[in-house]
């Protein structure tokens, strides 16, 4: 039989935890637009995701307090960017799979 590896309940926990903490909607929604545009601030975002600047704050500082983004300022600006890579994957994996969604609805209704 081969021998299989799993995960630690440490590195399930860290996992979670980060699952935890993107799956709301809002979060996501962020993480989505960070991912795709260079050099967003915050009034951006709440643009973007159609949430009062106070919400999109509070998202942001939890997704920052969890090492999931970082912020650097740029002028007047305050910057977002995903550093962790396994969201960054998640992010581009869930724009992958939308586009290719879209592609394989576009083409059952031609």
């Amino acid at each position: 039989m081969p021998e299989t590896v799993t995960c630690s309940d440490e590195v399930l926990a860290q996992f979670a935890q980060k699952l935890k903490v993107c799956g709301h909607p809002v979060r996501l929604k962020l993480l989505c637009h960070i991912a795709r545009e260079q050099d967003l601030c915050v009034s951006e975002l709440w643009t973007c995701v159609q949430q009062p600047q106070p919400v999109v704050s509070q998202h942001l500082a939890v997704l920052k307090d969890k090492g999931i983004v970082q912020s650097e300022v740029k002028g007047n600006k305050r910057i977002y960017s995903i550093v962790d890579p396994f969201v960054r994957d998640m992010v581009d994996a869930l724009e992958t799979g939308h586009a290719a969604a879209v592609n394989q609805s576009a083409a059952a209704g031609s």
